[in-house]
Parts: structure tokens; sequence; C-alpha cells
């Protein structure tokens, strides 16, 4: 017999059909149930399947492609245990899901067969990786590219236009919100409202059929599989990767009233996190956590994540709630915990990029930083610091009041965020972000200063209530010209902060033009025109679009922007960027430059070692006082002139070319880009590392 941990679970094909395996630790029977495939409500046949272990097993010529199935399971009664024979259990493993007429769901068997045409996934380094959150529905829901029939769907995001529009962004990944099968939660449908995220997941394997085109959804063969397919071998084609937001932390199976469809079926008493009284333990704030201390569910996690690695050709992840995957039987969070650790081990997910969502509910939840090497991390201190310095402080200064911060906090994010992301980790497991699909967009930042999430039906009490953003005056729209210059000119700010540091940046879907959601920072409810992106773009919009293609443009021929390591005092590092600070006066920063809350200009200095690009420096200057000022610009070694590459403060920024130890006029709250002409002389002492001084540790989310 093959040990548990090697023997394929789901369905497997066979000479006369297929074998379906499913694990259970504390069932006493299982039977295998046969449904009309015309009629999936309509049960045509049960099957008593065998123990092996704590397997159940079957092979059966009824396990056709386009069968619906699923199994009904018994066992021991008690505080732990939820066995109900009578309703009808969703095998984890299934790679087709379809939805009765009556509500409920059946697994199917799916044929797998695909044709890749020979397309190679991207190979994209991991310094020039720029990935765009996006949500497969609402990116093209609106597009007027498209067929009718493709908007809002996987065939959709693939359209030539789609990718035609992600290509001359210039970003390189796509990281797809959930498309796992999900349903909505119980008090949403109550409500008459939708999960429109995606973060309640019912199966770890089958596609959400709901993205899919009217005819692969009515494919029981296995169309949607195949759409999906088809998306990611066209993304490829065309040079993009493809990451997919992944929920394994809990189910959609809910709290101890919620509706069983699968694991607590099959055996709640294993699957689940729960008090020896049979209490849930909630660290997710969704009713359930999975216990990943059970070496069956690690093995779940794996064939999902393989399965999706290998056969549907996905090239990265990100967990949500990822601290949930690390704890161990006492709760607390062990980045050595065996499923992190086979994750990053199996070599069937070689080359897979892993991203954690370093932050759950549980017992010392907030772990950014924590995970061991090999996971990226959302880096919400990064967050925090550059929306707190341009956006918080600023109206701060507005209203009488000082800043929070000096310079200090920002160098140490723009620099990779040392010390919160280990040496040896280096910059490029910081996944660097302004906004995501939670929260404020970015246009939103610079409308409100406090959420309005009426429509949530929650009585505005759901979302984050620091937001640390700046309305500049008006809550929400306004007619005002300076009010709408100097929100463009804050979005900037940020934006380009994000696209000058060290790290992987993210951007937001329609954050690139500035989307609004109308204030509200927590629309997972919203299934509309409110989050759907719009691809009609008034003026400012698309001088905002050709302002954020060129910081992608500069981020792309600047290596100094994207090192692969941080630096060493005194040494010249391949693949780490040599960073000088400097002050207003052109001077070396000191301790009082970097504490001082009042005049906040420094201007950093990023001399690339890069080991396959052509050398370059990069000089930014960032002035976050309320007031313009003139600013005197270093004298690199071997500079010869420096060329404006881009201002935070025009709409259409000028060209512009001075000389080194030149004073330039800054305008308040701003930030210039400029190109270093010119070469150091050979033997020149190496710049200062890319350490900076350590901001204070921000509270706990």
């Amino acid at each position: 017999m093959a040990d548990a941990a090697e023997r394929a679970r789901g369905i497997q094909r066979t000479a006369t059909g297929h074998r379906l395996t499913v694990w259970s630790q504390h069932a006493t029977s299982m039977e295998l149930r046969i449904f009309d495939r015309h009629d999936p409500d309509w049960l045509l046949q049960s099957i008593p399947m065998e123990r092996e272990g704590d397997d159940f097993t079957i092979d059966s010529p009824l396990l056709e492609v386009g069968t619906p199935y699923a199994v009904g399971v018994d066992g021991p009664r008690g505080p732990r245990h939820a066995f109900d024979p009578h309703r009808h259990a969703v095998p984890p493993h299934a790679r087709g899901i379809v939805r009765t007429p009556h509500g409920q769901h059946r697994a199917t068997v799916v044929d797998p067969g695909f044709d890749w045409a020979g397309i190679a996934r991207p190979v994209v380094p991991a310094d020039r990786r720029v990935i765009y959150e996006a949500h497969v529905k609402g990116l093209t829901k609106l597009s007027p590219h498209l067929p009718p029939e493709l908007r809002g769907t996987y065939a959709g995001l693939a359209h030539p236009s789609t990718i035609g529009y992600l290509h001359d962004l210039g970003v390189t990944t796509v990281q797809l919100l959930p498309i796992h099968l999900f349903v909505s939660e119980q008090r949403l449908i109550q409500q008459g409202r939708v999960n429109y995220w995606g973060y309640n997941t019912l199966s770890w394997f089958s596609p959400h059929g709901a993205y899919a085109s009217r005819g692969a959804q009515f494919d029981g063969t296995g169309g949607v599989l195949r759409e999906v397919k088809g998306m990611v071998r066209l993304l490829h084609e065309a040079g993009l990767e493809v990451f997919l937001d992944v929920v394994y932390n809990h189910t959609s199976e809910e709290g101890a009233d919620g509706p069983p469809s699968s694991l607590r079926l099959i055996d709640n008493a294993s699957y689940y996190r729960m008090s020896d009284d049979g209490a849930l333990i909630d660290f997710t704030g969704c009713g359930n956590t999975v216990d990943f201390g059970v070496p069956a569910a690690q093995e779940l996690v794996l064939d999902s994540l393989r399965y999706w690695h290998q056969e549907v050709q996905v090239d990265g992840f990100r967990f949500d709630l990822a601290p949930v995957l690390g704890r161990g039987a006492d709760g607390a969070f062990d980045p050595g915990h065996p499923l992190l650790q086979r994750i990053l081990s199996d070599p069937q997910l070689a080359g897979a990029t892993m991203i954690a969502e370093p932050w759950d509910i549980g017992p010392d939840g907030w772990q950014t930083g924590r995970f061991p090497d090999g996971f990226g991390e959302w880096n919400d201190r990064y967050r925090d610091t550059v929306r707190q310095f341009w956006l918080g402080d600023y109206r701060s200064f507005r209203q009488g009041g000082e800043g929070a911060t000096g310079v200090g906090p920002l160098a140490h994010a723009v620099s990779g965020s040392e010390g919160l992301i280990a040496t040896e980790r280096g910059p490029l497991q910081s996944v660097n972000f302004v906004t995501a699909h939670d929260g404020f967009t970015l246009a939103d930042l610079a409308r409100y200063d406090s959420k309005h999430n009426e429509a949530n039906g929650e009585g505005n009490r759901d979302g984050a209530d620091d937001n640390r953003s700046y309305n500049h005056g008006v809550e929400g729209r306004t007619d005002d010209d300076a009010i709408q210059a100097d929100r463009r000119k804050s979005m900037r700010n940020a934006l380009g902060t994000l696209l000058v540091s060290a790290g992987v940046p993210m951007l937001t879907m329609g954050d690139e033009f500035g989307r609004t959601q109308r204030g509200n920072n927590n629309a997972y409810c919203q299934d509309s025109a409110l989050t759907w992106m719009r691809w009609e773009r008034k003026d400012w919009q698309d001088a905002f679009l050709a302002q954020t293609q060129r910081l992608l443009q500069l981020r792309r021929e600047h290596p100094a922007l994207r090192p692969l390591e941080y630096g060493a005092t005194g040494q010249r590092m391949a693949g780490s960027s040599g960073l000088e600070w400097f002050n207003a006066a052109g001077g070396r920063m000191t301790i009082d430059d970097w504490d001082h809350s009042h005049d906040r200009t420094m201007q950093m200095l990023a001399e690339s070692t890069p080991d396959e690009e052509a050398y370059s420096r990069v000089l930014v200057v960032f002035h976050g006082s309320p007031r313009d000022t003139l600013v005197t610009t270093p004298r690199p070694d071997g500079a010869t002139a420096l060329e404006l590459l881009w201002d935070s403060a025009a709409d259409h920024p000028d060209e512009e070319r001075v000389a080194p130890g030149d004073a330039v006029p800054i305008t308040t709250m701003s930030m210039r880009v400029y190109a270093v002409h010119g070469m150091p002389a050979a033997g020149a002492p190496a710049a200062t590392a890319m350490r900076v001084r350590t901001p204070p540790s921000p509270p706990t989310p």
C-alpha cells in the first residue's frame, strides 16, 4: 500500500474509467454518488467505497468525463464531528464543479487535455517584475474593445485589446484576485449582496465558473478550465506572468451554522481548528480556520499548488492571511512550520513565486518580515510610511500641525526596508505597494479623509479607519481646479515613490489613471460600476496614465532603482545599488537631517553595479515640506550633467538639464528624478551602503 502522503487523491484515469480517492481519518464509511448530467440534482446511483488506511477509494466506469458526482460520508457523532450522510459532499480535489438548479454543488469529471502550442512560461527577472493586481471580471466588464459576450471573462482578459493595454502600461505580471471557485457568504445572500472579491473559497482546484464565457460555463466536460488555460497561454505568449491570489486559510463553510459542502462533511475534526468542545477557532475573521498541523491539510494545499503551477501553468501565488499556514498546535506562528518549508522545497513548485500577506487576526497576527527566505511579503510598513509622508503629514501641515515623521522612515522604505526584511533575503522579497484591492484607491487617498462604506450595508463600520489619506480641503468630488491639481500631485508623489523604490512594486487595477470607488475602502461586496474599471478616461486621466507609463519606463531603464541585493558599507557589490544621501544644501545627511520633521528634504543618489545591464546613476529629490524651496544638487564623482526625467509637480513635465551643484527650485510637496550623466573615475570610493537609520516600529495593524 502506498504511503498516505504519496497516494494520489482526487480523480485518476484508469483503463475502464476513473478512480476516486478521498481522505478522511475519522469517517466510518463513504460512498460515491453519481448524478444525472442533465439534472445534477437527480441521484442515479450510490456505490460504497473501500477503505485503505485513511483513504477511501473506488474504481468506476460511471466516472466518465462530464459526469456529476459527490460523496456521502458517515462517521461518529460528537462535538468535533459534523458527519451527515444525507448531504452530498464535494470531494476537495474536484477539478470541475457545477451548480445544481437547487443551489447545491456537484463535482464533475473534466477532460484535462489542452494544447499549449509550445508556449513556454515567460522569464521575468525578479528585479524587473512589476505586479498589476486585477480582478478578472472588473478589469474588462466595461471594456468597449471587447465583444459583449467576452466582457468580464477569462477570455476577455486574454483578448488582444486587454493584453495590448497591459503591454503599453509596462507591467510584467498580472496578479488575479481569487479565481478558485467561491460562493457568497450567507449573510450577504440574505442582504441581496454578493462576494465580489472572491475570498470565500469552496474549492481549491476548480476555477470559478462565473468568470468564463457562457459557452464554457455550460460545457461540463471542462470548458471553464480550458478557458482558464487559454487565458494563461495567451498571457504567456505576450510575455506576461500570471499570479493567483489563493485563499487556503479558511473555506466557505463559515462558522458553526455555516453551509457544509466539503471538508466539514468529510472530516470536520481534522481539517478545522477547534477546541475540545467543538467550538471553531477563528484566526481569519471568516468563521473558521484550516488546521495545517494536520498532514492531510498540508497535502491538500500542496496538491492544489502543484496542480495550478504544473497543469494550469500559473507562475506564482499570493497567500491570503498567510500566517495561518504557519501556525502550530499552540496557535503561534512559526517560520519553520512544515507547510511553509514544504512549499519552498517541493520540486514540483520549483520556479514558482511565493508571496505572503503576512498578517491575520490570530495571536501576534502581524508577521511582516518574519516569513522564511523564499517568500516575498506584502510590505504594509512601506504602504503606511509612503502614505503618511505624502498625505497624512500634508493634511497635518495644512491644518497648522507638524509632520509625524522625518525623512528617515521614507529613506528606509525607499531603500528596501532592510532590517524589516532580513539582509540575507534581499530587497526583492519586499512587495511594495501604496494601495491594494483592500482599501482606498490611489485617487481616493487624495479625495477622502474618511471611508464612505455605507453601500456595504454595515453602517459604515467595516473597512479600515486608519487610511493616512488627505482630501486636500474638500471631501470627495470638487470642481476647484487648484484642489484637483494638488490632488494629482499627491497621487504622483505616491506613485513616483513606489516606482523608484528598491523591491518589487505592485500597482492596483485602475490606479494608473486615477480610478475612484467614491470613498469605499472595503468594496468586497460591490459587483458594479463602482468597482469595475472604466475604459473611457478624462484628459487628466490620460495625462496621469502617460506619467505612470513614463515612470515604469524609467524603472526599466535604470537598474540603480531595482537592486537585487542590499549593499554593504564601503563596498561595490554586483547586483546591489550604492546609495548616497544628501540634504537640501547638497551636503551629506546628518542625524538631525534624518530626524527633522519640518524641513523634510532629502536627495538619494543611486548608483548601479549591475552584472548584465548598462551602468546607471539616478538622483531622486524628495521634498516633503509645505513650502517651495531651492535644492542644491550634489556633485557626484565624474558627473557632467543632471537631466530631469520626471517631476511630480507637473501634469506635463518640461525638459531640464542642470550642472552638478546647481540650485534648482522645488515645488512644495513634490519629488523629481534626474539621470546623472558621466562616469565616476576609476578607483573612486564606493558609495555608502543602502542602509539608513531604521525608524521606530509601527503599531501592529
